[in-house]
């Protein structure tokens, strides 16, 4: 994989992670204030799942750029 390639993976790693991460904060701030019942227990679960992916995003996405400087 080239440095731009690599370049690029990060950036829309990145870019999902924080899609992800700013979904997850609004269905978790919707889950504790507005919704009620089973509705927030499902909005809550959703939003951390969404948090969790977009640690993982990004956590690959730094893993990649630690990596690429000892190859190159």
């Amino acid at each position: 994989m080239s440095g731009s390639d690599r370049k690029a993976t990060r950036r829309r790693r990145l870019l999902w992670a924080a899609v992800l991460a700013v979904g997850g904060l609004v269905l978790l701030l919707l889950g504790l204030t507005v919704a009620s019942g089973t509705l927030a227990w499902i909005e809550v679960l959703l939003a951390f799942a969404l948090l969790v992916v977009s640690y993982v995003l990004q956590w690959m996405a730094r893993r990649e750029t630690f990596s690429g400087r000892d190859r190159g």
